[in-house]
């Protein structure tokens, strides 16, 4: 196999320069050209035919979010967004995420890094994630419109199903294709651990709380987790249960990466095995590695049910594969019908209550 051939697209003329540089310190990587603005990366996709873009968020006379729709109605190439941590610049990568990036990397230090070289290896890392996906599953993708009416009074719901939801590249996407069809009723409360920088994800958290009929939270320390609402973790946090006075308790912390990741979906699994004595089940998506595993398997020795996502419908087969591959998998679902086997499997499980 040859090498990966990149165009860089970014309006700074510094990172025009830094970024090949970084790129081609590894010997797998080829930069073919670079794009000073949207129009100029339009064309070159065209004529050069890249296997990966990256794609400056914030550019100006077409920003990236515009770039990116052109590059995937023309010409589907695997795009990593590259974006500086800001609200406006948190929600465009969340929707160039719908629009068929599969991933992005935060510079560190605003739209002119100095200093991208520490998100080198991310960066690296993603690109060659990135040239494996098919581009043809990349398509835009917009979250269908819920009606969202005014909440009945809760039930306070005792004995729901914890169900916790695992997954890393494709995430976004494949939650926003999910989250928003489960119904409000259902006794279950949610757990969501999607690989993802500090930031961000409060800015995924309102999203689906905007698309979807359950309400949806990025998870504060200390919270008393409810049915009905589902809680996403934290940036840079790992998200564990606790059990105080009857009440089950997120608790937040920065115990050492786990699989080189933190949120670790697996630290989430391995503390519902040991301290929610209810009834759970795990849902693995599209993502690299096999982080979730280990933790779904130590769930299942406690009678836990496993729905996994296809290889058809996933970005990148990797937490899924992992997961059947080691006979977890109760049920194996494309995206589409993930709701339906959600709330199948809550109601074997409370046995139709």
């Amino acid at each position: 196999m040859g090498k990966i051939r990149v165009l860089v697209v970014d309006d700074s003329a510094f990172m025009r320069k830094i970024i090949p540089q970084i790129l081609q310190e590894d010997d797998g990587i080829e930069v073919i050209d670079t794009a000073k603005d949207g129009q100029e990366a339009f064309k070159k996709t065209i004529e050069l035919k890249p296997d990966v873009i990256t794609l400056d968020v914030e550019m100006p006379k077409m920003n990236g979010l515009a770039t990116l729709g052109y590059i995937m109605s023309e010409r589907p190439t695997p795009v990593i967004m590259l974006s500086a941590y800001t609200p406006k610049g948190a929600e465009i990568t969340l929707q160039a995420l719908e629009y068929g990036a599969v991933d992005f990397v935060c510079k560190p230090s605003g739209e002119i890094s100095i200093d991208i070289k520490k998100v080198k290896d991310e960066l690296i890392s993603k690109i060659k994630i990135a040239a494996t996906t098919d581009a043809s599953k990349l398509t835009f993708f917009a979250p269908e419109t819920v009606e969202k009416k005014a909440p009945e009074k809760e039930k306070e719901v005792k004995d729901f199903v914890l169900v916790i939801i695992a997954t890393s590249t494709g995430g976004p996407r494949a939650l926003s294709e999910f989250i928003p069809k489960i119904p409000r009723n259902l006794p279950a409360a949610y757990l969501v651990v999607q690989h993802m920088s500090q930031g961000f994800t409060k800015t995924l958290a309102e999203r689906l709380n905007s698309q979807s009929l359950i309400s949806i939270k990025e998870a504060e320390d200390g919270e008393i987790i409810t049915a009905g609402r589902a809680y996403v973790a934290p940036g840079n946090f790992h998200m564990e249960i606790e059990k105080i006075d009857g009440n089950y308790i997120i608790a937040l912390n920065q115990k050492p990466t786990r699989l080189g990741v933190r949120p670790s979906a697996d630290m989430t699994l391995f503390s519902a095995a040991e301290k929610f004595e209810g009834k759970s089940i795990a849902v693995v998506l599209t993502g690299m590695g096999k982080d979730g595993s280990a933790g779904v398997e130590r769930l299942k020795a406690k009678k836990a049910l496993v729905l996994a996502q296809d290889k058809d419908s996933s970005v990148i087969y990797g937490m899924p594969r992992a997961v059947i591959e080691r006979g977890l998998a109760d049920e194996v679902s494309s995206i589409a019908g993930m709701k339906d086997a959600l709330v199948s499997a809550i109601a074997r499980i409370t046995g139709g209550k």
